[in-house]
């Protein structure tokens, strides 16, 4: 790991992810999480304020990054609920089967290498009726904006952590075999190659 992804880019994805727009986005659908929660890419622990802590008993937080995770720390000391740090790939979950009640993704899954297969074990650690929660931004409905997106993808994504800017989030979870229950899109405020979010929930379907 080369100094850059070690001390400049944790630093740059809690900036950019803590910005006063995509905070507002979090107080939207972090709230809903109940129960036994899996945080799939906590990272600095952005939306840990943001919990309803009567209806929380404990928050797994999965990362692959342990430098996120030590920004987190002080978010997370002294919360009513426990949480459990996890480090591993999305793709491959160490966590137990359908061991929670909601999944939540945030700002996540334009990062993922592959982000279906991510959510196709999510659908494995959730219960049966379980909930997953997402809030990410992506494919722009404009095409000016698209071709800006497109444009600027591998650029934006070597510099950003693997952050993708066109990823189609709908069809995602469609493709990790997800329905989609509750979706709202709109661009938040910032530059609009990265600020086309959609948010919602989602159930998996049954086989």
């Amino acid at each position: 790991m080369g100094l850059y992804d070690k001390y400049i880019l944790p630093r740059f994805v809690h900036f950019t992810c803590g910005l006063k727009p995509a905070m507002k986005q979090r107080e939207k659908v972090v709230p809903i999480a109940a129960g036994r929660v899996l945080e799939i890419g906590i990272g600095s622990g952005l939306n840990l304020p943001f919990y309803d802590a009567s209806r929380v008993s404990h928050v797994w937080g999965l990362d692959p990054s342990r430098d996120m995770w030590a920004l987190a720390r002080k978010r997370a000391e002294d919360l009513p609920f426990s949480i459990e740090f996890v480090e591993g790939s999305a793709e491959s979950m160490p966590i137990e089967n359908s061991c929670a009640d909601t999944v939540l993704v945030t700002y996540t899954l334009c990062t993922i290498p592959d982000a279906v297969g991510a959510l196709i074990d999510s659908r494995r650690v959730l219960k049966p009726g379980g909930k997953l929660i997402f809030c990410e931004h992506g494919r722009a409905p404009d095409a000016n904006v698209r071709k800006w997106q497109n444009r600027l993808n591998s650029t934006w994504r070597y510099f950003a952590g693997g952050c993708n800017l066109n990823r189609d989030i709908p069809a995602i979870l469609n493709g990790a075999g997800f329905e989609i229950s509750e979706l709202e899109t709109m661009y938040i405020p910032g530059w609009k190659p990265g600020c086309f979010n959609y948010w919602g929930t989602a159930v998996a379907r049954s086989n």
